[in-house]
């Protein structure tokens, strides 16, 4: 069992101090007519006085015990006053709305999702995550509609950014930065996300050429923000795959809120339906919670805490998969013995204090430890038939093996074991002066990772014990007696104790100016980090990078409303842990950071369509990588070279269309083009593991007009195939065919018994705020997608075959929603 101290969450109470002083607090947001923020409103009370900022959002103190007129004022808006009178120390929210005068004078108004825009994040709405269906339903099914974004497994809550891999996205809950397990190797294992959708009040994504704030990977960045109750809610969602719990409430004096909520999920109704015939007992659960106390006036400390366990057991029993052509079908018919019991047990827990020194500083520090005990285990015995299929129509014996042209049989074995403690602190602080934007943020990490691996596969092939592919040996029998040791066709075993220290941080300058009559934004910064590699038997290794990062928006003084932004830099991924462990399990300390040359041109136009608002997002980027880690792809299992010996470029085109297709609903159509290649040892360019070469995507809202309670949601997902479907040991260069194109639609219906418009004042439905109830339905057209390929042999012709890994085919679900 570990011991650790913990001073690193001592920093959070350097600023916590008692406010003796007898005053109170003004807070809130200023909207306008159209419900967006008021930017640059003045506040005041006497000599007092204080500015709304990019969001609407202000915040003053003002005398307690006494009466105390607010003057809300504005440029084209008609003056507000308030008269207020509030107790020592209270904290009181007030959002004003101000209407406009005749002579109003035409200003920019830079709203929240506008300054998103400028930034070139994407902002996709919590409700939708909540609403639209997916074998995987939540933030990560949603993301994969997006541009640019690929997944070609339905069962993974993992993706891929324009070319990159899983590991090379960045993951935030209200700005702490979150981590996923490590030994993962399928889809149908992973069970839930990090993120709980329930309890979602924003979510952010950026893929590719964002600022120096955030941190340090090659692909994007994912800024989730748990929302923050107003008063007592609750909610639960029920189906088939298995149910989420959530509530939050708020304290009588306003300075505590929560929320919390509970998931558990069941992947059988999906694993069941596919060709193994298995005894199938996945069971995922987790629970998460948020909390903010208001200390003072000015300072709140909040918490995150998240404990996940999961387990899943897999034993198969059976399979048969078809493949081959009509006029020549082949089977591959599998008996297994065996089991798989795996568990992936998480627990994370996060500290964050938030100090408003004044309306031009604030602070923020923030603490976590996050802790994986992880294993997989497994001893499978697989024996196999491969024969020709009776295809005689009317037969009894339709669709049998008549033939067996290959028999053999496989045994893998595993008993992985790792467990990892992470520790962060960190400190960040944004100062304005006057129209200029100082961010600033340091920050340590301590990362202490124990693994055992030890995996072997064994193949036999008509009695015979096949050697591995890369063994040099000779078999002269029986002229010469055979004296070489049998060994396995594959193994590795290793165990390996490792210490990463981590010091990075960033500074970045923003500033809004003009040019001519345009509206320009301006952004510069740059991160440095710094990290050392130690552990048992291992030389300690120190590296140091620098990023520096820009963006630049521009906002012609035009028409119609269209925006420019250009964004690049150098971005650098120093190695995880799983970057430092190469194919045979050995740490390697003097991995170097993986670094990225990344350019992206953007376009956001804003129009009116039907009288209906829509945007057009487009991006073209491109990346020239160097000191590239490369590495096989093996359904979600990524395995590193760990030795940067290679080059690699992505090019490509995304673009969105986004708006109200149908009145009152958002839906959007996703375009993306890409191609990425990687010369390893100077041998030429071939294609990455994540080549998608194509992507189209729609997510589709809409409702009956005579019925409108009754909705559709659509899904739909076409990516062309992905390199791949090779054996894991084999050399990329002879492997470079493509798994076939990945096709999908997801639809759900549903009606809705209460919402806001049809609340029920009597009867058992009277506590429901919202109350609806639906069906969905995975891969609607049961299309046959394949992530994998496994290989077996022909004894009578030699020929190796790669037999498909089908994903899930078509299955129908149920699904209860209610709010209270």
């Amino acid at each position: 069992m570990r011991t650790k101290s913990l001073p690193l969450l001592l920093i959070l109470f350097f600023i916590s101090t008692t406010v003796f002083s007898q005053e109170a607090v003004v807070k809130g947001v200023i909207l306008n007519e159209e419900n967006q923020p008021v930017v640059g409103a003045s506040i005041s009370h006497g000599d007092e006085g204080t500015l709304s900022d990019f969001n609407g959002y202000y915040l003053m103190e003002i005398p307690a015990n006494e009466d105390v007129t607010l003057t809300f004022s504005h440029v084209g808006n008609k003056k507000i006053e308030v008269t207020l009178n509030l107790g020592a120390n209270e904290d009181f929210e007030l959002n004003p709305v101000m209407s406009t005068n005749v002579e109003q004078i035409a200003t920019v108004v830079i709203s929240g999702r506008e300054r998103k825009r400028i930034e070139g994040i994407t902002t996709i709405s919590p409700e939708a995550i909540r609403k639209i269906p997916g074998a995987n339903a939540g933030v990560e099914n949603l993301l994969k509609s997006l541009p640019g974004v690929n997944s070609n497994n339905e069962l993974s809550t993992q993706y891929a950014v324009r070319g990159g891999n899983y590991d090379e996205n960045l993951v935030y809950v209200n700005e702490i930065e979150v981590y996923r397990p490590f030994l993962i190797r399928s889809g149908q294992q992973e069970g839930l996300g990090f993120v709980n959708s329930d309890l979602t009040s924003n979510v952010d994504f950026s893929a590719g050429g964002f600022q120096a704030k955030y941190g340090d990977k090659l692909s994007s960045v994912l800024d989730i923000t748990y929302r923050r109750p107003a008063d007592f809610s609750a909610s639960a969602d029920l189906s088939l795959l298995g149910a989420s719990v959530s509530a939050g409430g708020i304290s009588n004096d306003g300075r505590l809120t929560g929320i919390v909520g509970l998931r558990y999920r069941d992947n059988s109704l999906l694993v069941d339906a596919k060709q193994t015939e298995t005894n199938f007992k996945p069971r995922f659960a987790d629970a998460q919670t948020y909390l903010t106390y208001k200390v003072s006036n000015k300072f709140e400390l909040g918490f995150l805490g998240n404990v996940s366990i999961n387990s899943y057991d897999y034993e198969p029993l059976t399979r048969q998969t078809n493949f081959g052509t009509i006029a020549d079908p082949v089977a591959l018919l599998v008996f297994y013995e065996g089991q798989e019991q795996d568990r992936y047990n998480t627990y994370f827990g996060a500290f964050k204090g938030t100090y408003v020194a004044s309306e031009n500083y604030t602070a923020k520090f923030i603490a976590s430890a996050y802790q994986t005990t992880e294993q997989e285990y497994y001893d499978i015995l697989a024996e196999y038939r491969l024969g020709e299929v009776n295809t005689n129509i009317g037969d009894e014996d339709l669709g049998e093996v008549e033939f067996t042209e290959g028999i053999g049989g496989q045994l893998t074995h595993a008993r992985n074991d790792l467990d990892a403690l992470i520790f962060n602190a960190e400190h960040k602080g944004t100062v304005n002066i006057d129209e200029n934007t100082i961010e600033y943020g340091v920050k340590y990490t301590h990362e202490d990772i124990r693994d055992r691996v030890q995996e072997y596969e064994i193949i036999d092939s008509a009695g015979f014990s096949i050697r591995p592919p890369i063994a040099d040996f000779a078999n002269n029998q029986p002229y010469e007696p055979y004296t070489s040791p049998i060994v396995p066709y594959t193994t590795i075993r290793a165990q390996n104790d490792v210490q990463i220290d981590r010091v990075s941080g960033y500074a970045q300058w923003s500033r809004r100016t003009t040019l001519g009559s345009n509206d320009i934004w301006l952004n510069a910064g740059v991160r440095a980090h710094n990290w050392n590699v130690s552990g048992d038997g291992i030389e300690s290794t120190s590296q140091t990078v620098f990023s520096p990062r820009g963006q630049v928006s521009l906002k012609p003084d035009w028409d119609m409303d269209m925006l420019f932004r250009l964004s690049g830099g150098l971005y650098h991924q120093p190695p995880f842990y799983r970057e430092l462990r190469d194919s045979t399990g050995t740490v390697r300390p003097d991995v170097k950071a993986q670094q990225s040359i990344h350019i992206v041109l953007g376009n956001d136009y804003s129009f009116d369509l039907w009288g209906r608002p829509f945007r057009l997002n487009s991006e073209l980027y491109y990346k020239s990588l160097s000191d590239v880690n490369p590495y096989t792809l093996e359904n979600v299992r990524i395995r590193y070279r760990a030795n940067n010996n290679a080059v690699a470029y992505a090019y490509g085109l995304d673009a969105r269309l986004a708006g109200e297709f149908v009145p009152g609903t958002e839906s959007w159509v996703s375009f993306g083009y890409l191609k990425t290649e990687e010369n390893i040892d100077d041998r030429g360019y071939i294609f990455r593991p994540t080549d998608q070469r194509l992507k189209f995507a729609v997510l589709f809202q809409d409702y009956v007009k005579i019925i409108p309670d009754l909705k559709m949601y659509l899904n739909l997902v076409y990516n062309t195939g992905l390199p791949g479907g090779s054996p894991s040991y084999a050399d990329p260069y002879d492997y470079q065919v493509r798994l076939p194109d990945y096709k999908r639609a997801d639809l759900g219906v549903s009606y809705v018994i209460v919402n806001d418009k049809k609340l029920r004042d009597n009867g058992f439905l009277k506590p429901f705020k919202e109350l609806t109830i639906g069906a969905e339905i995975f891969n609607i057209f049961d299309v046959q997608n394949s992530i994998t390929n496994t290989f077996v042999r022909d004894v009578y012709t030699k020929v190796q075959y790669s037999i498909p890994n089908y994903l899930t085919p078509r299955v129908f679900n149920v699904r209860l929603t209610a709010k209270f």
